[in-house]
């Protein structure tokens, strides 16, 4: 039997003492593709969550995943962290807290069907107008969809409400 990480034991240690001494519980995560957040709130492929009872519905911190609903300008979103991305789980008021070694991803880690988001992309496609008769053509819009140029390079994000503590 492999041995168990402390890791998972040591972040929920550190949630449980700030829940104890009325403190704000904040994870510090390294995005990569397994990491389930609003990329519109990732700066330098990090990501400062707060995980405080008011911020959070349905949190769950597991031996492989931390799970929860979390709301970003409003909206409702699903948050998936593997424990290896993990850097830190600090107190907002103090700073105190774990920081933890970087880890890349396990190899089952990639395999995890939880993990998996499908991310849908997005293409122009041209057709000339004599290939499609006008009443084959389906309603669409006259504006065209322009192609990402380096679909690898995304915008940058948008200024939101996450207050990321340095």
């Amino acid at each position: 039997m492999p041995e168990l990480s402390t890791k998972p034991y040591l972040i929920r240690a550190i949630y449980e003492w700030c829940a104890d001494s009325s403190f704000t519980p904040y994870l510090n995560v390294k995005v990569d593709q397994n990491t389930r957040v609003p990329q519109e709130y990732v700066k330098n492929g990090e990501i400062v969550l707060s995980m405080s009872q008011q911020a959070t519905r349905n949190l769950t911190i597991g031996n492989e995943l931390i799970q929860f609903s979390a709301r970003f300008n409003g909206v409702s979103r699903e948050i998936t962290v593997p424990i290896y991305a993990v850097q830190s789980v600090f107190a907002r008021e103090n700073g105190r807290g774990v920081f933890f070694h970087a880890e890349s991803a396990p190899e089952q880690a990639t395999t995890h069907p939880s993990l998996h988001a499908v991310t849908p992309i997005l293409q122009s496609v041209s057709m000339a107008p004599a290939t499609l008769p006008l009443s084959a053509a389906p309603n669409t819009p006259t504006d065209s969809v322009a192609e990402n140029p380096s679909p690898d390079k995304p915008k940058a994000p948008p200024r939101g409400k996450l207050r990321i503590i340095k």
